[in-house]
């Protein structure tokens, strides 16, 4: 089997022990056999890999998302895991947005500039000014979902 089917396999195994075989089966409508015969290392299972709607609906449960984390790392992306669930509606919508995407970008700037004074950015100014940057990419997520809730 290749490496990387191990490795996903591996990893399919760790989400559905985390969130126990016998609510996977619920939730994916799936056998215990099944669900087994995805993390399998046997050889007659190397060609069988988890679905990937059963892989969402169980990662909705699991307190992370193995497969997903896996899957970033095999093409080398980096995720921040937010323990805010984003499957959830949020409040307001592109008004609130638009607001609160000028008050995150007024905030990186504000720390940009105090950052900046002295010409050099430290190690502890670029984590803030990456929070602050983190901070307002998740303003742009939430925009970005409720123009597509609006475009229905």
């Amino acid at each position: 089997m290749a490496s990387v089917g191990r490795y996903l396999k591996k990893h399919i195994e760790a989400l559905v022990k985390d969130v126990g075989i016998e609510a996977a089966c619920e939730l994916t409508g799936k056998s215990k056999a099944t669900l087994g015969r995805y993390y399998s290392d046997y050889p007659e299972h190397e060609d069988r890999f988890m679905p990937v709607d059963a892989v969402a609906a169980l990662e909705e449960a699991a307190s992370y998302p193995h497969v997903t984390a896996a899957l970033a790392e095999l093409k080398g992306i980096t995720l921040h895991f937010d323990e805010s669930r984003r499957n959830s509606k949020s409040e307001g919508g592109v008004n609130s947005d638009v607001i609160a995407l000028s008050q995150r970008f007024g905030m990186l700037m504000a720390e940009y500039h105090q950052s900046i004074e002295d010409g050099i950015i430290s190690a502890n100014e670029a984590k803030r000014l990456l929070k602050e940057t983190l901070a307002l990419q998740k303003v742009l997520i939430d925009m970005k979902l409720h123009l597509e809730e609006e475009q229905v």
